[in-house]
């Protein structure tokens, strides 16, 4: 097993992540509103976050407010993991959705 898929498992099995990831797979959220839905301090939320994005199982976003202030939001593109027993190694693969802007661009090329 290598080292990003330890990190995957590892981020599976805290509780800060895993709620991360099911809060914001139903929306966007803000660290802050992560904060009050997880249960969790400011740099806990951060961390988990930090290391999410750095698997590519959540994606940062930045959100106009009513205001004109911008702010980031969070969303999640994990979808699924599968791990795997072969030859007495461990193989974890990790299924994620395309970002919708990427999923734009491929249309958009489609069309051309």
């Amino acid at each position: 097993m290598c080292e990003d898929e330890r990190v995957v498992l590892s981020l599976l099995d805290d509780e800060y992540a895993r709620e991360i990831l099911k809060e914001t797979s139903v929306e966007p959220l803000s660290a802050k509103a992560l904060t009050e839905r997880c249960d969790a301090s400011p740099p806990t939320i951060y961390r988990r976050l930090d290391r999410l994005q750095e698997q590519d199982l959540v994606v940062e976003r930045q959100r106009l407010s009513a205001d004109g202030n911008h702010h980031a939001v969070y969303s999640a593109t994990f979808e699924r993991a599968v791990v795997e027993l072969e030859s007495g190694d461990l193989a974890v693969e990790v299924f994620v959705r395309d970002d919708p802007a990427d999923q734009f661009t491929q249309l958009f090329e489609g069309l051309r």
